[in-house]
This record gives structure tokens, sequence and C-alpha cells, in this order.
């Protein structure tokens, strides 16, 4: 009797401890139009990253992460939508109007949810995502000195725009208020969305000194070889001149990296005020970046193309019951974020959500949740991947490309022609076919008018935009 006395009691005990337990918090760090291989972490050895080399540490770094695509020139956005909503851009396009997100979803649990930075979608969104937001960019771009903040008004609109700068530095200290504020008797969410390192490419000062000059990617080209079938000159694509110079690539690489290592000491602010305020041990926290870029990759600069270099992305896990020094080399989508958080947060995710739960990977119990990834831009691009193969496909221009990822990791010799490799070619079109259908996709293999290949950069008048500041204008744009 006595012993059935002591179990009753010890389990009552667990209960309520369980349920007196803090819920879970996450602070989401958002990075803008960063390639995974810019960072320490993840094998580069020129930039200097070390909080987000020991945020990887202390938890779980996936080296296949990506993006599945976008249907305009400013991927972010549909990058955006895909992360909040957990959809693909087929369903959620770049829309989020009326849309649940995992802010949203987390709110309704009883979450303080709080943004700052970029938002690249709706407006409306906003406040129906997050109870606070404070030094706000709505938009792609702006002059990093000259970057136009907001906040969040009761009524769901916003305060009319203050110029501010540096970006970098604005949205970290806002981030790092808001933490200060914070105890454990409430869960919260803090979305930080850099603008940094997207262009301008125009660094502080005393980031910029720390480099010399940066080395050029293993796959530069003057130009791309062929065209795409959609426009290849972007505003992304103005911003060198044509053809690319190693000169202007490596100074251009140099700056990215500055305004990297600018953007890991922001962030490793963050972190340090989460642990002063003990907050670290029941956080979940993410970092990702809404899509890669090319650097002059392929004789590209911007983000308009399928290639590793820009589909993939960082994602780091730590915190929170995440084991730490893990690398997992699963395929996973940002999108698959909304399901994890569900899961790690014991919440009842929509049964609507296209990504998948990543629970498994990251507590060691399952090594993959896909075998394949699929990615798409415009109706001009379509990839399929997977551990060692990956096709692309241009139904514009009627072109394929067979990659053999294994001896080729730089996506420079086409095996597409070669009879030796037309049963993976043809296979390989097969699996693009079901995963057109599975998320959506209606655009052809193959266009009903075939456009020329060729692409002639002689024609292409560079403009800048309006975000440039005077230095980058003298630097690039002046004859």
């Amino acid at each position: 009797m006595f012993r059935i006395i002591l179990f009753a009691l010890g389990f009552f005990v667990a209960n309520q401890t369980l349920a007196q337990s803090p819920k879970t918090n996450i602070l989401f760090l958002f990075a803008d139009d960063l390639r995974a291989d810019a960072l320490g972490c993840y094998g580069n050895p020129y930039v200097k990253t070390p909080h987000l080399d020991q945020l990887a540490q202390n938890g779980t770094l996936f080296s296949e992460a990506h993006i599945l695509g976008g249907l305009h020139g400013a991927i972010c956005a549909p990058s955006r939508a895909m992360l909040m909503s957990g959809k693909g851009y087929f369903r959620v396009t770049d829309r989020l109007k009326g849309v649940t997100t995992w802010p949203m979803l987390l709110r309704q649990q009883g979450y303080h949810t709080f943004m700052t930075g970029k938002w690249h979608n709706e407006p409306e969104a906003v406040g129906a995502s997050f109870m606070e937001a404070k030094n706000v960019m709505l938009g792609g771009m702006a002059d990093h000195y000259q970057t136009p903040m907001c906040d969040l008004k009761a009524d769901g609109t916003f305060t009319e725009p203050v110029k501010k700068g540096f970006s970098t530095d604005h949205f970290a200290q806002t981030a790092i208020d808001f933490l200060d504020k914070q105890t454990a008797s409430k869960p919260f969410v803090t979305y930080v969305a850099f603008t940094a390192p997207h262009d301008p490419r125009s660094p502080l000062p005393d980031y910029l000194k720390r480099y010399g000059t940066s080395p050029l990617p293993p796959n530069f080209m003057p130009a791309h070889p062929f065209h795409f079938g959609s426009s290849m000159s972007e505003r992304d694509e103005m911003l060198a001149a044509f053809p690319r110079t190693p000169e202007v690539i490596k100074a251009q690489l140099t700056e990215y990296y500055a305004m990297i290592t600018h953007l890991d000491e922001a962030i490793g602010k963050i972190l340090a005020k989460l642990k002063e305020k003990g907050l670290d041990k029941n956080t979940l926290i993410v970092f990702a970046a809404d899509n890669g870029l090319a650097m002059g990759s392929h004789g590209l600069l911007g983000k308009q193309n399928l290639y590793e270099h820009s589909m993939r992305v960082p994602l780091i896990v730590s915190g929170k019951g995440i084991p730490k020094g893990q690398r997992s080399d699963a395929f996973v989508y940002l999108f698959d974020l909304f399901p994890t958080f569900c899961q790690q947060l014991r919440i009842t995710a929509p049964k609507d959500l296209e990504g998948k739960d990543i629970s498994g990977i990251l507590q060691q119990k399952t090594k993959s949740v896909r075998e394949q990834v699929f990615t798409a831009y415009r109706a001009s691009i379509r990839t399929v991947r997977d551990r060692r193969w990956k096709l692309i496909r241009y139904p514009q221009v009627d072109y394929t490309q067979l990659f053999d990822l294994e001896s080729d990791p730089y996506e420079l010799n086409n095996l597409a022609g070669k009879p030796e490799f037309a049963d993976k070619v043809k296979t390989m079109t097969e699996d693009l076919r079901k995963h057109q259908q599975f998320y959506g996709d209606t655009a052809p293999l193959t266009a009903s008018e075939i456009l020329p290949q060729t692409f002639d950069y002689k024609g292409i008048v560079r403009k800048p935009d309006q975000w440039q500041p005077k230095e980058v204008l003298d630097k690039y744009f002046k004859d």
C-alpha cells in the first residue's frame, strides 16, 4: 500500500512538473541572399563567421537545405511565403494574406510573437502573425545606410517609415531590446529578418578592412554560356559589367564576405543577450537564409537560376532538445520547418502543409524524409537531383543538363548529350514530372515555341537601381 501511494505521488509530481514547465521559445535568425558555402561552418576557409560556426557546433547543421524556387526574379518573396506557410510556391505563390503562418499558429497558442527586419510579402500579414513588430522594412531591399523602417500599430497598419542605418545593427539591437524584456513566464517567438548580405554590397569600412582579396569561386565564368529562355538581365545581373572580370568578382566577394562577418557579429550579440537572460536553455534557435546567390559562379551574379549556389541555403538548428555537433546531409526544404516546429512544440499542425517534419533527423532517429529535391524557376527552368545526379531542364530553349555531383560538384561538365547517359536522362526526366505533379506545377518541359540559346550580353544596357549608394555607383557603374 505504501509503495502504491509513493508511486501515485511520484506520478502526480512528474505530471505537475511537466504541466508547469515553460513552453519552448523560438528565435529565428534569417539572412538575405546568403549562399550556403559563404560560412566557415559550411567549409569556407576565407570568410570569418565564428558565432555562426559555434552555433552549428552547438546543434545540427543541414548541408543539403534548399528552397523550392520562385515565380519571378525576387526569389526572396516566394521563399519567405513558403517558409511562413509550410507550402510550396505553386500553392502559396508569394502571398500570405489570409494564409495560416507558423507565428500565427503559435500566437493562438499563447506565444508572444515579435518580428523585426525585412518583410517582403503583404504588410497585412505582419499584424496577423505578430503581436509586435518594430523597425520593419517593408519591401525587397534598400540602401543599408538609409533603410526605411516602421513599426506595427495596434490597428495592423504601420507608422510612417524613418530612414535608419546601418540595417544589420538596427535589426539586431531591436531584437536585443525585445529579448531584454522577456522572462521565462511567457513563451515567445523572435523573428529577425536581416537584409544582409543582400546588395548593395556596401559594408561598413571596419569590416571591409578585415579582408584581403577574395579567391574566385571554382565555377567562375566571364558569362553564362547560353540563354535560359527567361531574362538574363534581371536587376541582380546588372551589378557588374559583362563579361565578368576576375578583379570585379573578387572585389564584390570581398564586400559580400565583409557584410557576412558583420551579420555574424550582430547575431553573436543577440545570442549573448539570450544567454544573459537565462533563456538560451529553453529556446529553439534557427538560422537560415531565403536563397543563395551566384556571385560570379557560372558567369552569374543573382539567384534567378537553379544551380546549387542559388537554391541551396544554410540551415542550422540549435538550442533546446537539439543534439550538439551534428551534421546532416538530408534533403530538406525551408518549408519543412513549419511542421517541425509543431512537432517540437507539441502543437497540432495544419493538415494542408506540404513540408515534412524533420524532428526525426534532429533527434537522430531517422536519416532522411525525401530522396530527391525538386526546384523550379518561372516556366524557364526545372531541376531534380538525388545524392549523385542532377538534371536541369530548360523548356524555353529545349536544353538539358545532367551533372554527376560526386565527380563534378560545381556543375561544369554536362553529360546530357552523351549516349551512355541517355537512360539516366530519361529516368530523371520521369522523376521530374512526378515532382511537378506532386507540387502542382503544370509548366511543360518543352515549350510550344522554342527560343534561341544565344546569350548576347553586348546589347544589354546596364542601369543602376535607386538603392545603390554613391560608392557603389562610382566603383561598378562608371565606364
